[in-house]
């Protein structure tokens, strides 16, 4: 591990994250992902590769202006062009150009990529590792080495991949990275890697020029180090990287690779979310600055926000459904004892206990979620019976509250008597136009409110029929609450409760909504889709000016 026997943490959402499926920052969202992870304290940020587009430039130009206090941004690329010496290879000459003190070299190691994908002589290739990473260090860089698909080349060819290793390290590379790139080994596997690395470098002699491994601080540098930082990279093609990486510390890795929500390549990198938690809690090995770990859901949340996706409600740690109880027996349970249904108090990620609302829920867990609103209530107040039955009556009819914590919250305030309306929707009329030769269709909302005496009335056009609905309510209500302009829907999902009656069954709609800083959850049920995401609106926007007040 590193010198102070901590785990370092590298963040490649900018990079291999990037390559994932759905996956799009421009510059801006780059920055403010680098200043996300920044604030959570990881020590590397992985940034792209200077050399495929203008864009990772104009990045790299603008990130030396951003004033990091925790991590350090790294450029990307790739070992010399065969044929080429690094000072003719304009890749090369990218990488310097980008002005990180850190450079990441990816190389080969093993030998079915080097004979058949470079279609390059093994010597070769090991001259191109030695060479890259000797010039890049002679223009003051200071280099990680990723040892791409270490773990197949080892399987296949042990004594070639650790010797790739050796050329990195001798060549002055500071850290080596072991690469699980296919994501296809197994825990066990990746341990035994590790430990062959580790063996293999164990006394050998550093590179002669110093090391950058203990001179982050600018001290200098030894003449030769005892050992280099050994790093994991996983991939999660098998669902293991998060495991991968915990066998590749407990086996002497002292840096980890990975995104922060796991997505990437095909299925994905080490989730970091899922691991820091894991690596501090569970193994006592920091990861970050003191007090950051308690901001993790948060950070999490900010850099979905930029990537414009959800959090998995199932993620470990950081996910919505991470601490939710829903069953009676188990709420009883947590409520007494709090480790005897969680594995980690939830405060130290950030996160919150969730008592989820549903028919099989107990009378103590509808009062402990009540009692944020109501705190003398109690598991034998009348109005927890009253809640109770209602969510069993409620549920027959197709609602289901264990997703949508705003409804219930209005509804408990309403048995309550703590509930005042805001507005009231007297009317409203939606139309949906498919004009001849049109690309898209067309919808328009009417609608009329009322809020203190005063109708309003407004309309609005939209993609579809909820669009132009949701346009036309926020519209007519701007007037009188300015806040409404933040809000947005961020998600929306229909579901038939009863198939068997086809087009006549009842629908369950459910929408996720955020002003920006916070997001929460309403839910309708009508026969009538539209009439059914009319009341999941004006739950959404009811619940926002009561929790505002």
């Amino acid at each position: 591990m590193g010198k102070t026997g901590t785990i370092e943490i590298f963040d490649t959402t900018l990079r291999d994250g990037l390559q994932g499926e759905g996956i799009s920052f421009s510059v801006r969202d780059k920055l403010a992902v680098s200043e996300t992870l920044d604030e959570l304290g990881v020590a590397w940020i992985e940034a792209g590769n200077p050399g495929s587009n203008p864009k990772d430039m104009d990045f790299f130009r603008l990130a030396r202006g951003l004033g990091l206090r925790n991590a350090k941004i790294c450029a990307f690329g790739s070992t010399r062009r065969k044929g080429l010496s690094p000072a003719e290879d304009p890749h090369i000459w990218s990488l310097l150009e980008a002005e990180t003190g850190t450079i990441v070299i990816f190389g080969k190691s093993w030998d079915l990529h080097v004979t058949e994908i470079l279609r390059a002589d093994p010597h070769e290739n090991l001259a191109m590792i030695a060479e890259t990473i000797g010039f890049l260090r002679a223009e003051g860089r200071s280099v990680i080495y990723d040892a791409e698909h270490f773990f197949d080349g080892w399987l296949a060819n042990p004594g070639y991949a650790l010797e790739t290793l050796r050329t990195a390290w001798e060549a002055g590379a500071g850290r080596l990275v072991l690469c699980d790139t296919n994501g296809g080994n197994f825990p066990e596997t990746i341990a035994e890697g590790v430990r062959a690395a580790v063996k293999e470098l164990e006394g050998r002699r550093g590179p002669v020029k110093g090391s950058e491994i203990y001179t982050d601080d600018g001290a200098a540098p030894p003449q030769s180090a005892p050992m280099p930082v050994i790093g994991i990279h996983a991939h999660n093609d098998s669902g293991l990287a998060v495991a991968a990486s915990l066998a590749a510390v407990n086996a002497g890795c002292g840096h980890i690779q990975g995104t922060l929500l796991g997505f990437g390549e095909r299925c994905g990198n080490t989730s970091l979310a899922a691991l820091i938690p894991s690596l501090e809690l569970k193994l006592k090995h920091p990861c970050l600055p003191p007090g950051r770990l308690e901001h993790l859901a948060e950070a999490c949340r900010k850099l979905a926000e930029i990537a414009n996706v959800s959090i998995p409600v199932n993620t470990p740690y950081v996910g919505a459904c991470a601490f939710s109880h829903k069953a009676g027996m188990h709420a009883d349970g947590i409520l007494k004892i709090r480790h005897s249904f969680e594995h980690i108090d939830p405060a130290l990620v950030g996160n919150g206990r969730r008592f989820l609302m549903s028919e099989v829920v107990g009378r103590s867990a509808i009062a402990e979620r009540v009692r944020k609103i109501y705190p003398s209530i109690t598991k034998d107040h009348p109005v927890t019976a009253i809640l109770a039955a209602r969510l069993k009556s409620l549920e027959a009819e197709g609602w289901a509250f264990d997703g949508a914590d705003g409804s219930f919250e209005l509804l408990a305030r309403r048995e309550l008597g703590l509930y005042t309306s805001f507005f009231r929707i007297e009317a409203y009329r939606v139309v949906s136009e498919h004009p001849t030769g049109a690309a898209i269709a067309c919808s328009h909302a009417w609608i009329k409110v009322f809020v203190d005496g005063e109708y309003e009335i407004a309309a609005a056009e939209g993609k579809g029929p909820v669009n132009a609905l949701d346009g036309a309510l926020r519209r007519a209500l701007t007037r009188f609450y300015p806040e409404l302009v933040e809000v947005r829907l961020s998600d929306y999902k229909v579901r038939v409760i009863d198939g068997k009656d086809a087009t006549e069954a009842k629908v369950r709609v459910l929408i996720e909504t955020t002003d920006g800083q916070t997001s929460w959850s309403t839910a309708g049920v009508s026969a009538d889709i539209i009439d059914a995401s009319r009341a999941a609106l004006v739950d959404s926007i009811e619940y926002k000016l009561i929790k505002d007040r």
